[in-house]
């Protein structure tokens, strides 16, 4: 097949050995004292060892090579130990390539081998109705410079935190006109929560659509309170597959107390459920789950 991959200008190269590390696939080994592609498999064309060339001899052609096969490259990886696995899981997430990322997750999880805290990436969301300019990310744009390759990855804004709550004294109201907020973590979206949190540990989980808790006025008090909330959309996000796997790297990662699921009555929402079943499928794990349904006109059924 014709894709992207390395190439190595011998005139220019001297050998110096500074694209090696930046290299975790391990397609690069310094050989006769130059810096020698040593198989097509295991380069991924992104380029990452091109800015640490001091003499510019590497670049990105387009020729037939061998397809890359993204679970021999981490198999190689989880040698090397957790800085390489990390390493690697954010370079691909910082190149979109969410294929290849969520290869190395399931590889990781089946073999029951830690993931490390990492930015994972951001799942972006296709257009409704047709058109291609809406729902383009689920969180705030950072500005990034022109040659960072993703400008959402390392995003301030999806940092893993936990918000502490004041214990409310019996018979405490709120002030009028206002409610008390009962989130305990942020991020919330799916795509941008990292597995490895801390937060999820022995946690309750509240797996939600995003439209229910706009539809369903006591959200806060009757289901996220004391709750991890994770919200999604099984209609119009894109990677679910994604989705699948990161669930079950958290289930995998932490013990999970149970599972709330909040879905909305139209069809489309069923794939909640759907998304959950698979996760715990997916990560042998056996968690108690119950399903909420609300109503458009904001009924619990």
């Amino acid at each position: 097949m014709k894709r992207k991959i390395i190439s190595i200008d011998e005139k220019k190269c001297t050998g110096c050995g500074e694209c090696i590390p930046d290299c975790p696939e391990g397609a690069l080994q310094l050989i006769d004292g130059k810096a020698r592609l040593v198989s097509d498999l295991f380069c991924d064309g992104l380029g990452a060892c091109i800015g640490t060339c001091p003499e510019g001899a590497i670049s990105v052609i387009e020729r037939e090579a061998e397809p890359y096969d993204e679970r021999k490259v981490i198999a190689g990886i989880v040698k090397q130990g957790t800085p390489v696995i990390k390493a690697h899981l954010e370079h691909l997430a910082g190149h979109g390539e969410t294929g290849y990322y969520n290869d190395a997750i399931e590889f990781l999880i089946e073999n029951t081998i830690p993931i490390p805290d990492h930015t994972p990436p951001v799942t972006k969301k296709p257009a409704p109705f047709g058109t291609r300019s809406a729902r383009t990310a689920p969180g705030p744009v950072c500005h990034a410079g022109p040659h960072e390759p993703n400008p959402f990855a390392g995003c301030p804004g999806t940092a893993a935190r936990s918000i502490p709550k004041e214990v409310q004294h019996t018979g405490q109201q709120p002030a009028t006109g206002s409610s008390p907020s009962e989130l305990r973590q942020w991020p919330v979206q799916l795509a941008l929560l990292n597995p490895a949190a801390s937060y999820f540990t022995n946690a309750d989980l509240l797996i939600s659509a995003d439209c229910a808790a706009f539809a369903y006025g006591g959200f806060h008090q009757e289901f996220l309170k004391g709750r991890i909330l994770i919200i999604f959309c099984p209609k119009l996000d894109a990677d679910i597959e994604g989705y699948i796997s990161k669930l079950a790297a958290i289930f995998s990662m932490h013990s999970i107390k149970s599972i709330t699921i909040l879905r909305m009555e139209v069809p489309c929402c069923g794939g909640v459920r759907h998304v959950v079943e698979k996760a715990m499928e997916k990560s042998a794990k056996n968690i108690p789950v119950e399903e909420k349904t609300v109503t458009i006109d904001g009924r619990i059924v």
